[in-house]
């Protein structure tokens, strides 16, 4: 960590340094820029070249019988440098041009000399192609040297402090990322403390507190999910061993009986059958579990009516022996709703659903089956009158491996099941594209409501 401290001082010391000699070349550039000017033919000269031009073209002047006349030598200085000429005889009036612009724009300057001829002065311009603007400085020459002095002393000191500063900051940062570090480690470790600092790291602070809270959460949930799957399969084993144990007692019997013994062989064998049967339905639950969990179902979508669906599973349900004295209500706004669903699969959640309703409600519960169509949705709603439940538990009703405190039958022993049957009937429904969802009053009943989206 401390190779790491040191890096990163060094990384924010390197970016002051840089914005320092940054700054001192932008200084520099703007300084060359306004003490120079470029000549047409490219070059750069100093920004009192036109002035020196100036006067030193007086010597290209020369006089013939009193009228003024450029040399050979001046035309070409004039050329080279683009520049334009005029001279004023003493009465103001031109007496010599050369080059002079038209219309004297404001990308041209005008610099005056004099030179003396026949005995009066002469004055010329020259007018130059480029903006020079003239700034004149008075300076006291008796403290000009020292001031160049102090001023690099200012210079120097303002760089020491920049240098000391950015050192200064770069260690403070270093901490602060040392900290930052820290908090993550102990995020990682699960010994975080919630952290309310102010200033640049604020929000950043404000989102390890967010982590933290989140991974606490996923942790007790990570927790309430293996304790209930620790529970399973304590329920899951004792509910395979329980069949088991008639099988076993009454094949041993069978074994070890005498013959006319027929009836008493078949009422037997019709125990061994069920509880057989219920460790197949067991089982057959554990797989179908396992492949919906890993998405191993294949799916038959067929477009069918899904009202007469309904009854015709409703029917079904209740002409088995089992609950053939039961009631299942029916009520639809519409004679026909189609949908493309897999029979087989959603005959498994429905019947899951149905069943669940009267296993849970009591031998008295009615089940109520409503199919409404609207905007493009089907709302299915399946309500009893049985137990009910509570928020609690309808937050947890479909959880795998979950079994509320309504499967209680009342005899002290819950009812026949693996805790799967619910988990089952909504990965179903969510295959399908549909969500499910549970509400209930305990006394009152439970309702629970499937929408399926119909394109």
């Amino acid at each position: 960590m401390k190779k790491s401290g040191y890096r990163t001082t060094f990384h924010i010391y390197f970016i002051f340094l840089l914005t320092l000699i940054g700054t001192i070349l932008s200084a520099i550039l703007l300084f060359f820029l306004l003490i120079t000017v470029r000549k047409p033919d490219g070059s750069y000269v100093r920004s009192d070249w036109p002035k020196a031009f100036t006067e030193s073209f007086g010597r290209q002047i020369q006089f013939t019988d009193g009228t003024p006349r450029v040399t050979q030598a001046g035309i070409e200085l004039l050329q080279d440098n683009g520049v334009g000429l005029q001279i004023l005889a003493p009465d103001g009036l031109v007496a010599y041009s050369y080059g002079k612009p038209d219309f004297v724009s404001g990308s041209y300057s005008a610099f005056t000399g004099t030179v003396q001829g026949a005995g009066e002065d002469c004055v010329y311009i020259l007018y130059f192609p480029m903006k020079i603007s003239a700034i004149t400085m008075y300076l006291n020459g008796d403290r000009f040297s020292g001031g160049r002095s102090v001023i690099l002393t200012i210079l120097c000191v303002l760089f020491l402090v920049i240098l000391i500063s950015g050192a200064l900051y770069g260690f403070w940062t270093s901490r602060q990322l040392k900290r930052l570090t820290a908090s993550i480690q102990d995020i990682s470790l699960r010994r975080y403390l919630t952290d309310h600092s102010r200033g640049a790291f604020e929000d950043l602070y404000a989102s390890l507190n967010t982590l933290d809270a989140e991974i606490r959460a996923s942790d007790r949930l990570r927790e309430e999910t293996e304790k209930m799957r620790e529970e399973w399969i304590s329920n899951i084993t004792h509910d395979l061993k329980t069949p088991l144990s008639p099988i076993k007692g009454y094949a041993e019997i069978i074994k070890e009986g005498d013959a006319g013994q027929e009836e008493s062989y078949r009422r037997y064998a019709a125990v061994m059958l069920k509880n057989a049967a219920y460790m197949e339905a067991l089982i057959d639950d554990l797989k179908l579990t396992y492949q919906l969990e890993n998405g191993l179902i294949p799916v038959s979508r067929e477009n069918q009516n899904m009202v007469r669906y309904l009854k015709e599973l409703a029917i079904d349900i209740l002409n088995t022996p089992e609950y053939e004295d039961r009631v299942i209500g029916f009520d639809s706004t519409e004679d026909a709703i189609f949908y493309s669903f897999d029979e087989k699969l959603l005959t498994r959640a429905f019947r899951n659903l149905i069943i669940n309703a009267f296993v849970h409600g009591g031998e008295a519960a009615e089940v109520t089956l409503r199919i409404i169509s609207f905007a493009g949705t089907l709302l299915i709603q399946l309500a009893d009158n049985g137990k009910g439940i509570g928020p609690e538990e309808a937050e947890h009703l479909f959880d795998r491996y979950y079994r509320g405190s309504g499967t209680d039958t009342g005899t002290g022993e819950k009812p026949e099941g693996t805790g799967l049957g619910l988990a089952i009937a909504k990965s179903i429904i969510e295959l399908h594209g549909g969500t499910i969802t549970a509400a209930g009053t305990p006394g009152v009943g439970t309702v629970f409501s499937i929408e399926f989206p119909v394109s």
